[in-house]
């Protein structure tokens, strides 16, 4: 039968630990560095309606293009930020951190916007 040092087992345990903390440490880099980009659309394909590339996102940070093809003017809110309110054909840029997954509701807050259908659900996994 054989012996092991206590030394060598605790070497053994030792690089183990490390390794473990290694892979943590780089896997949760990874997740927190990566920006995902969604675009959408006010005003099409009808004008109380948005248009989003994506309907489900990974925790961290998301960039929402936003770019308004209708008629009359438009605004995007998300997780209490919002953009300004948007003339036929402008776009913008809306920078949202999402620490926790869930649903996220979006709305135009322009008067009778969201209740003529210019609102939605983002899932963040």
């Amino acid at each position: 039968m054989r012996t092991f040092r206590k030394g060598s087992v605790l070497v053994v345990l030792v690089a183990l630990v490390a390794l473990a903390a290694a892979v943590s440490a780089f896997g949760g880099a990874a997740r927190q560095s990566a920006t995902t980009t969604v675009a959408v659309t006010a005003g099409k394909p009808s004008e109380f309606k948005f248009t989003l590339s994506k309907k489900a996102i990974p925790r961290g940070t998301a960039v929402f293009k936003v770019t308004n093809k209708g008629m009359i003017s438009h605004d995007f809110k998300i997780a209490g930020k919002k953009t300004a309110a948007l003339k036929t054909g402008k776009a913008t840029t809306l920078r949202v951190v999402f620490k926790k997954a869930g649903k996220y509701t979006y709305v135009c807050t322009l008067p009778g916007h969201a209740a003529g259908g210019m609102k939605g659900v983002l899932v963040v996994k």
